[in-house]
């Protein structure tokens, strides 16, 4: 939704629960207060980096105030840990960690089931240039670092994780690529550090 001033919306957070690229759906009440509470206060730890992103407060149990950023359309998957999809694609055993940290692409499209696509994929596409994609990725894996940390302070394993980024334009309409949407367990996988049980 619009927001109080220029260059700002309101982010709503409802109980839509989606899953299989958007084929499954249903509603899980409460959860969207609980998504915004768990992304709003990630965010405000990210604010002790220099990770620059669209979050600037959460304003009611369900809205956050952002700042208006033009939405890459490209999903950016972080895995440290072989679970979901990997596992089906390419034969890894669940639970295998991986020996580096692994970034892979999608395309934004639920009615191509959001395909994994390359780096030569998305210039050619010019879905975003390579500038932007070396910021991508340099500020994914500063992220992928920082969330490792914040999750282990409280007994909790990140396995794997989604994020959107998105262009913030100046008034002299030159453009910075910051980090957008939610951090939430609904684009983190989350286990237990101890007895790895899927939270």
């Amino acid at each position: 939704f619009k927001g109080p001033q220029k260059g700002t919306i309101i982010q709503y957070f409802k109980d839509d629960a989606t899953a299989f690229n958007a084929q499954k759906k249903s509603t899980v009440i409460g959860k969207g207060i609980i998504n915004n509470y768990i992304s709003s206060r990630i965010f405000q730890a990210i604010n002790q980096t220099d990770i620059p992103h669209h979050f600037i407060k959460r304003l009611s149990e369900r809205e956050q105030l952002v700042k208006e950023v033009e939405i890459i359309p490209i999903e950016i998957i972080i895995r440290k840990v072989a679970a979901g999809t990997i596992c089906k694609r390419l034969g890894i055993k669940e639970g295998q960690v991986l020996p580096n940290t692994l970034v892979e692409f999608c395309l934004k499209n639920d009615e191509l089931s959001d395909p994994i696509i390359s780096r030569e994929h998305i210039e050619m596409m010019q879905l975003a240039d390579s500038f932007e994609m070396e910021t991508i990725i340099s500020t994914a894996f500063r992220i992928s670092d920082f969330l490792t940390g914040f999750f282990s302070m409280i007994q909790i394993q990140l396995i794997d994780f989604k994020l959107e980024f998105g262009r913030l334009y100046n008034s002299n309409g030159f453009h910075e690529v910051i980090l957008a949407d939610e951090i939430s367990p609904d684009n983190c996988r989350l286990w237990d550090i101890k007895t790895k049980k899927k939270l």
